[in-house]
């Protein structure tokens, strides 16, 4: 491209920032708090905490700690019909019309205890409780006290959740960018060089094949967990699922775009390239520490989700070495997520697919 012959002296007067990597790297350091404590947060709205200050995994639902959809009648929070008349026959046994306890148990009747798990029955001895049964109450499941284990759902509809997220990902992204500007970052060290595997098509290309490999990986890490019963949490991505045309366009086009690019840039272009040479330690040793932040940053997958995100960033991380291409791990970043979204929220495939 050919500058205009006002545009370039207008340029060439611009003071050029004195290189400062030191004050980048403590820039960088800031930034990744951020993320951590933002996913943080965002692992709270994802679990579902319930009233009682237990998540959905932890308050029994650890066999498959993926996010549960209700699938009970309206009124029923969910629970099966069978458990319904379970607790409706307890009640019915426990008392009578005209408030008399039943023959075969007194003082001992199974009736659900207020502080017993959802659907519990165990003795009491407190007479109190035995109260006359209302007409129709016994056909009314009973409710439970305690905090429901499904998830709510959440304020926000899938479009705006996407918007937030474009958004968030957005402003740390605009923070360290204009520190790589102030602090005189050079390029080449955040992986945007002249050479074709760093901009160039053939760059593309290759961000292209990494991916569909990386995602691929990413589907047997799944397959794996699936099979030995520690599948990992895909509430988030369930929450972030688009309804509607706009809502791919906004995922596909906008929020997966910027998680990319910000991702890639913030754990492997400024971590590795940047702070490398302030570290003065080889690049791996950096790959691995942004892995590791990478993956705490996706807590909100439950220890297997940390443990495969971990690998994948660090096979990112690796790509951004080998390449020294910010171009080719954000695209294969990109088509890792897009896939995912794609496989499995748009044509509603098994997870994983050969499964």
């Amino acid at each position: 491209m050919t500058l205009s012959p006002a545009v370039g002296p207008a340029l060439q007067t611009l003071p050029v920032p004195e290189t400062d990597l030191a004050g980048f790297a403590w820039l960088v350091a800031a930034v990744l708090a951020g993320f951590l404590i933002l996913a943080r947060l965002s692992q709270g709205v994802v679990d579902g905490e319930g009233d009682d200050g237990t998540t959905g995994e932890a308050a029994g639902d650890g066999a498959n700690p993926k996010r549960s959809r209700s699938t009970g009648r309206p009124g029923s929070d969910g629970r099966d019909a069978s458990a319904a008349e379970r607790d409706a026959s307890a009640a019915d046994r426990t008392t009578t019309g005209d408030g008399d306890h039943d023959e075969d148990a007194p003082g001992s009747s199974p009736v659900a205890h207020p502080l017993a798990p959802d659907g519990a029955l165990g003795p009491t001895e407190d007479d109190d409780r035995l109260r006359t049964v209302d007409d129709g109450a016994a056909d009314r499941p009973v409710e439970p006290a305690v905090a429901r284990n499904a998830r709510e759902d959440p304020a926000m509809s899938p479009g705006l959740l996407l918007l937030n997220v474009a958004l968030t990902q957005g402003l740390f992204g605009a923070i360290l960018a204009g520190g790589a500007w102030y602090f005189g970052v050079p390029l080449d060290v955040l992986g945007v060089s002249g050479d074709a595997l760093s901009t160039g098509l053939p760059a593309l290309l290759v961000g292209v094949v990494f991916g569909v490999v990386l995602w691929v990986g990413n589907e047997l890490a799944s397959g794996l967990a699936a099979s030995s019963g520690a599948d990992y949490d895909e509430g988030l991505r369930e929450l972030l699922a688009p309804e509607g045309v706009r809502g791919w366009g906004l995922l596909l086009g906008a929020t997966l775009p910027t998680i990319a690019v910000v991702e890639e840039f913030v754990f492997r272009a400024a971590v590795v390239g940047a702070v490398t040479p302030v570290a003065g330690t080889s690049p791996w040793v950096l790959a691995v520490v942004s892995s590791v932040a990478f993956a705490l940053g996706h807590g909100a997958q439950g220890r297997v989700g940390v443990l495969v995100t971990g690998g994948l960033g660090f096979a990112l991380a690796a790509g951004f070495v080998l390449t020294e291409s910010l171009l080719v791990v954000v695209v294969a970043h990109y088509l890792v997520n897009a896939l995912e979204f794609l496989a499995h929220e748009g044509f509603g495939l098994p997870d994983p697919v050969w499964s």
